[in-house]
């Protein structure tokens, strides 16, 4: 048991890392393209990676099973949106040099799916909870009131896109990966009509031509889809409560690449509200280890 719980930590801990450090080079270096033509690429190639892993685990069986389902159907198409605000807001973010503000958004995220999960689950909140949940809508505040313009809004739109996509998909309980494939083929028509009218217009950077490059956005499938199955192993294999710790490895490493190493601006009102959500995660990280 011991052996399998070390397993999962290293498993979500390698998955947050990615997300935080692997995922934030590949996608920043290869923002050159646009963000709307790479929120488009990765929507293209996570759905072709999915469709060779649901291949390769023999999990077509699953994936009819799912679709049979209009219950199904009618929230993954919700979860769908979701998870496509998510990607674009959070590679907006990357080319845009807000990386510091995405950060904002996966630190709050788990804090705001907690308050989530009290209003639609009702699900039980102790003190250090809601004092949590009050510290993080104290920041918001605090960012709205001393500037509206270091207000974090990409950072907000990433924890809730996030957090009500986990909401979503917690009412359907389906696997992680055949569920994201469905979402991506819900997102798939849109995402080719798109990349026809960048095509048509000449303005896209893809090119056949170029095989290096084309290959190189070709990684933005795997990129997205080898951290979430590293992650959901972890957290099959140790649980919500270790891998929800673990999983700030992620916006840590955002922030620290953000500030340190593409010289992100980091205000003093910024510095401010983020230490107000500093320490409401360390109260929700105490919390969390103590009930498990």
């Amino acid at each position: 048991m011991n052996k399998e719980f070390n397993k999962g930590l290293l498993l979500a801990g390698f998955g947050s890392f990615w997300w935080g450090f692997f995922g934030v080079i590949y996608f920043k270096y290869i923002a050159y393209i646009g963000h709307i033509e790479l929120v488009i690429h990765r929507c293209l190639w996570t759905t072709f990676t999915l469709i060779i892993t649901t291949f390769f685990f023999s999990k077509w069986d699953t994936f009819l099973k799912i679709i049979k389902s209009k219950f199904n159907l009618f929230y993954l198409f919700i979860s769908g949106f979701l998870i496509f605000i998510n990607w674009s807001v959070w590679i907006y973010a990357i080319a845009s040099n807000r990386i510091i503000d995405a950060s904002f958004g996966y630190f709050i995220m788990p804090i705001l799916s907690v308050m989530l999960g009290f209003i639609f689950f009702k699900e039980k909140l102790n003190k250090k909870r809601i004092f949590a949940i009050a510290l993080v809508f104290l920041s918001i505040l605090f960012l709205i009131l001393a500037s509206i313009k270091s207000l974090p809004w990409v950072g907000l739109i990433v924890a809730l896109s996030w957090g009500f996509y986990n909401l979503v998909r917690k009412k359907i309980n389906v696997d992680t990966d055949v569920g994201l494939l469905i979402e991506s083929l819900f997102i798939l028509p849109f995402a080719l009509l798109t990349f026809y009218l960048i095509v048509d217009k000449g303005l896209n950077d893809f090119q056949f031509s170029d095989p290096p490059m084309m290959m190189f956005i070709f990684l933005a499938g795997p990129m997205t889809v080898i951290p979430l199955f590293l992650y959901v192993r972890g957290v099959e294999l140790c649980g919500l409560g270790p891998t929800g710790m673990i999983f700030y490895i992620t916006p840590t490493l955002q922030f620290l690449l953000g500030y340190f190493y593409y010289n992100e601006p980091f205000s003093i009102t910024k510095l401010v509200s983020f230490i107000f959500i500093w320490i409401a995660v360390i109260i929700y990280l105490k919390d969390l280890n103590e009930t498990i």
